[in-house]
């Protein structure tokens, strides 16, 4: 019942069952009327008719009346359906009735209408109910009243008769009401549809603001119909289009539209914002189907006056324009730290977007990365950069330019402003840099130029100049402004690549004074190294890093490898790197094993990094990583330790490549957990490879990959030496712009041959000494050298001889040939003897002094089970050991 049919549908039911229900009573009241007037009828007429029954006068002057008329009375009664028929004498004294009892008494009723003559009746209730009952007079020969003859029925039966015609009535009714129900209810369904299902306030709301939003509204609305005739149209449609009010029901192509308009209009195909021009205005049209949705055929369309808004549409195009040329200039100038590329980036960016040639020149100590101290037109600049397509009189890449302070060029530079130069052509001052090449320009066609310096913090550290050719648009007011703001971002970048490039310098320099320049002399591996730095601007990244490598020759033929890596970048790390590889060096002086000297360099590491933080400092060492590896010539053997390092590449001879299953231990700086060292045996060509996770670790890597890849690579490629080595793993799996330092060191291993090794085992006794001199004066006359035989033996007879005084256990001696002659005497005992200076009375402590005025070099280390006392002497004339040893 919400809806407007819903309420119609119930009103017209209510209606016709109020008409029904009136129907009804209007046949009840009127069969009740009927049936009093068929009574009166039947009451006169029966009354009348026994009253001119013939005999009645005779009758009635009889001497019995009622003898005679009783029987006649009854029997008229029953014929005739009423209830009584009574004859009376003028005076009212029944003669007849149907009850005898009443015979002979007075008649009840209105007699004197009788008397004098007329016929009455009259509605009364007697004994038998409600009747009527007629009084007719009976007339004489002479005419005079000479009794009267009444007759009555009851209303009960005449209605009888008529309310035996109330079922048909009543089913006629309900028929008539059950149709016109269902008439209604078909009215109302289809009065639903078209309302579509709408409340009575929604109809009202929407009928009332019809018309006030259709003619109210800015914009034009068309209704065509299926037929193509237009059906509606509100003021403003009317208003743009042109149309008179009297059009509606006409063909749209009969409107007097332009050609265009009419076509769109009339052909009802979808379109959004279509703009079309109708007379001087530009109209925008969007048109649907009106049938989308089940609605009927044709189309619905709106308009909007565009005029204005296309001019304004088309200075925001020009503004959308250029945000969108400074947005890409940020995105693909200063894509590097690098001075000249970023140069190089500006120019190529705008000569394609901005201007026809653009150049790019900057002060000479930008592009050393320093700060420059002298700007403006008296300063000299190189051409850095050069881009734009044809021939051109432009200062090629490379010369250098001194604006001249007279020029507008000069004067802008000066005071740190641009210069726009609209029109070449007019010679403004501009052509006195160099007047020969101005005709020349202007030969080639350039007509326009703008010219910006490079401002960054307050310094001038070049300028940009845009030239236009063969784009007839010169340079506006406007183009000046976007140069500007062009300059300005890529001024920024020009001064963080020169910034960075100062620091890189600082850097670099640092850091290749703090890792190895030239191969230390040693015999025990041919080694051969590489570093790569880190490519600069990669994220962050770049440049000088921690990663560092180092190799110690050490005592007895032997020699240390160490590669190591600080966490980050920069200064901070290149520095560290310096204090970890001097502390290295430091306690590989020392002759300590491996896991010692990882022991000591992570206490080292620890307290940096306490005392960096006492200090307030932003970052200490923690994340270093190291491992350490010492090579014996002689026995072959190599010992490592690692501190969160990974695991070094062994390649056997015959090209088996494993990793050496190192034990590993934490990071330098952590401090509190052992270092373990571990002991293999490397045959002669054996390569070991230490390396840093720059090496293997890449974005577009997993360092799982990357280690099975450097694993695969040594493995295919055996008997290489360590140059080629070095080289072929580069090449394999290093990318051409690094995102981190990568050190790479490669040894490939010797061993002493027999003959250049001698050993011999010395009793306790004091006069085993002169035996051992013996056996190495022997020797050393098979090596062919006797010169060394003096020296030699003191040396070794102060070793022995404090070893037997001194120390327990068994006693070595060690003759080693090697780039040097090296004497080692071992013992069981850990105390090491200690250099002095004795005094003049003292008759000892001065063999030790001897062993080091005659000795290169001279030291202990310390063994598991004792120590070893070495000296070195330097072979006769620098000669190199011979024989099929290395």
């Amino acid at each position: 019942m919400r809806t407007v049919a819903g309420q119609v549908f119930l009103l017209q039911v209510a209606i016709v069952v109020l008409l029904v229900a009136a129907a009804m009573a209007a046949l009840v009241f009127q069969s009740r009327a009927g049936s009093e007037r068929e009574a009166r009828n039947r009451s006169v007429a029966v009354a009348e008719t026994f009253a001119n029954s013939p005999g009645m006068e005779e009758a009635l002057e009889s001497p019995d009346p009622t003898a005679v008329l009783q029987p006649k009375a009854e029997a008229a009664r029953e014929r005739s359906g009423v209830d009584f028929i009574v004859v009376l004498n003028t005076e009212g004294i029944r003669y007849t009735h149907p009850l005898q009892d009443r015979i002979g008494k007075k008649f009840v009723g209105d007699l004197s209408h009788a008397r004098s003559g007329e016929v009455f009746t009259e509605k009364i209730t007697g004994t038998i109910g409600p009747l009527v009952q007629a009084v007719v007079p009976v007339f004489g020969r002479d005419g005079k009243v000479v009794g009267m003859v009444s007759a009555g029925i009851t209303i009960e039966r005449v209605s009888g008769v008529v309310e035996e015609q109330f079922p048909l009535l009543f089913g006629a009714a309900g028929g008539v009401l059950l149709l016109t129900t269902g008439g209604t209810a078909l009215v109302s369904r289809r009065l639903r549809r078209q309302t579509h299902g709408l409340g009575p306030a929604e109809m009202t709301r929407m009928y009332e603001h019809h018309d006030a939003v259709l003619h109210a509204v800015r914009e034009g609305v068309i209704i065509v119909g299926g037929d193509g005739r237009l059906l509606l149209a509100n003021d403003e449609a009317r208003r743009l289009l042109g149309l008179p009010m009297d059009l509606d029901g006409s063909a749209v192509t009969e409107l007097g539209l332009d050609p265009l308009a009419a076509r769109l209009l009339s052909s009802g195909k979808i379109v959004t914002d279509e703009v079309i021009p109708v007379g001087d205005r530009l109209v925008a049209v969007s048109q649907r189907s009106t049938d989308q949705h089940g609605g009927p055929p044709g189309s619905v369309a709106t308009l909007r006056d565009t005029t204005e808004l296309q001019t304004l549409t088309g200075r925001a195009d020009v503004a959308r324009g250029r945000l969108k040329l400074l947005y890409d200039a940020g995105t693909e100038i200063g894509t590097t730290l690098d001075v000249v590329r970023t140069c190089e980036e500006l120019a190529e960016f705008a000569a394609s977007r901005f201007a026809d040639f653009a150049t790019v020149d900057l002060v000479e100590a930008v592009l050393r990365g320093e700060e420059p101290t002298a700007t403006g037109a008296d300063t000299d600049m190189r051409r850095t950069a050069f881009s734009g397509s044809g021939d051109t009189a432009l200062y090629p890449l490379g010369h250098v330019i001194r604006f001249v302070p007279t020029t507008p060029m000069g004067t802008g530079l000066r005071k740190g402003e641009a210069v726009l130069q609209a029109d070449l052509t007019r010679l403004t001052g501009w052509q006195e840099q160099d007047p020969d090449r101005a005709r020349m320009l202007l030969e080639r066609g350039l007509h326009s130029m703008i010219a910006v310096p490079l401002r960054a913090r307050g310094v001038i550290l070049g300028v940009a100049m845009f030239w236009r050719g063969s784009n007839p648009q010169p340079f506006e007011e406007e183009d000046l402004s976007l140069a500007e703001e062009l300059v300005a971002r890529a001024a920024v970048s020009v001064d963080n690549a020169r910034r960075y490039t100062r620091e890189h310098t600082m850097a670099v320099t640092l850091q290749r004074s703090l890792l190895p320049r030239v191969l230390p002399e040693q015999s025990a591996l041919d080694v051969a190294y590489r570093y790569r730095p880190a490519q600069a601007g990669l994220g962050g990244l770049g440049g000088v890093g921690g990663d560092w490598f180092d190799i110690i020759p050490l005592p007895g033929a032997r020699v240390a490898l160490v590669v190591g890596d600080v966490v980050g970048h920069g200064l901070h790390a290149a520095a560290t790197m310096g204090r970890l590889r001097t502390a290295v060096h430091n306690f590989s002086s020392l002759d300590l094993p491996p896991d010692e000297l990882m022991f000591h360099l992570d206490e080292l590491v620890a307290r940096i990094d306490q005392d960096e933080s006492d200090d307030g400092a932003d970052a200490g060492v923690t994340g270093a990583t190291c491992i350490y590896a010492i090579y014996d010539a002689v026995s072959g053997t190599c010992s490592m330790a690692r501190a969160g390092h990974l695991q070094p590449v062994v390649v056997h001879p015959d090209g088996t490549a494993e990793f050496a299953d190192v034990p590993g231990g934490p990071p330098l700086g952590l401090g509190g957990l052992p270092f373990e060292t571990l002991e293999l045996r490397l045959p002669k060509d054996s390569r070991l490879v230490l390396y840093t996770d720059g090496l293997v670790e890449d974005r577009e890597r997993e360092i799982d990959e990357g280690l099975e890849l450097l694993r695969r690579t040594l493995a295919e490629h055996p008997g290489q030496g360590p140059e080629e080595t070095c080289e072929t793993v580069l090449g394999a799996l290093v990318p051409e712009r690094p995102r981190d330092d990568i050190a790479l060191l490669v040894g490939r291993t010797r061993v002493l041959a027999s003959d250049q090794v001698a050993e011999w085992e010395v009793p306790s006794d004091p006069a085993a000494v002169a035996r051992v001199r013996a056996a190495v004066a022997e020797r050393l006359a098979e090596w062919g050298l006797e010169e060394e035989s003096f020296t030699t033996e003191l040396i070794l007879s102060e070793l022995v001889t404090n070893a037997i005084r001194y120390a327990a256990g068994p006693i070595q001696v060690r003759l080693i040939r090697d780039r040097a002659l090296i004497c080692e005497v071992s013992d069981r005992s850990s105390t090491s003897p200690h250099l002095r200076q004795a005094a003049i009375t003292d008759e000892g402590g001065r063999g030790l002094f001897l062993v080091a005025q005659f000795a290169e070099r001279w030291g202990t280390r310390y063994t598991v089970d004792g120590k070893v006392i070495w000296t070195e002497q330097p072979l006769p004339g620098g000669q190199l050991p011979g024989g099929s040893g290395f």
